[in-house]
């Protein structure tokens, strides 16, 4: 191949993996990015994507993964500047035929975040330990430092720095499967200083 090809070539993956990052970064929940070989069929971007996000995800029946990386002004989420709530009505709390997840991750390794109280996530079962809200429902404390004690079991701790979070619905119910069933907004809380 001539060397003009070759830096088509070349040039065409770069511009595709900043599609595909840029794409990624704006994605708030799996659906459409990973089913069936039919229902796939042509997506090659959704297939693509769904790829960069996390291998060998399910489809819809099996599994959503609703995520959060972005904060209403479109910036990446990030802890040293701002902490963060995410709060469930009573009537709207995740409606699984198994179980429920929430994890919080370092959006520069991608890892799990190494924290004093060895919580890498809040899931379903651990809803009778969490502090609930008049309504039924909780909030939970996503930030670097502890929201103070009585508070510590909705805290799910963050690295200081960029941020990304995951929730995870295992055999999602009907109401989760049709669009009823709205995932709350994360919403950037006063911040505070640091104890």
């Amino acid at each position: 191949m001539s060397p003009e090809i070759l830096a088509a070539i070349a040039q065409g993956q770069k511009d595709a993996e900043k599609t595909l990052v840029s794409t990624a970064l704006k994605v708030t929940s799996s659906l459409g990015y990973f089913g069936t070989p039919e229902e796939m069929k042509g997506k090659y971007l959704e297939r693509a994507v769904g790829a960069k996000l996390g291998l060998y995800g399910n489809s819809a029946e099996e599994a959503i993964y609703p995520a959060w990386q972005l904060d209403k002004a479109g910036h990446p989420l990030d802890a040293s500047k701002a902490n963060y709530q995410l709060t469930f009505a009573g009537d709207q709390l995740p409606s699984v035929n198994a179980f429920w997840s929430i994890t919080m991750y370092d959006g520069k390794t991608k890892f799990l975040v190494d924290n004093p109280i060895n919580r890498y996530l809040i899931n379903s079962a651990m809803l009778t330990d969490l502090k609930r809200n008049t309504d039924g429902g909780f909030t939970l404390y996503l930030q670097s430092h502890s929201p103070g004690k009585s508070l510590e079991s909705n805290w799910l701790p963050a690295p200081d720095g960029p941020i990304y979070v995951v929730m995870r619905l295992y055999l999602p119910g009907p109401s989760v499967l049709n669009g009823q069933w709205k995932v709350p907004s994360l919403q950037e809380a006063v911040r505070s200083e640091k104890p």
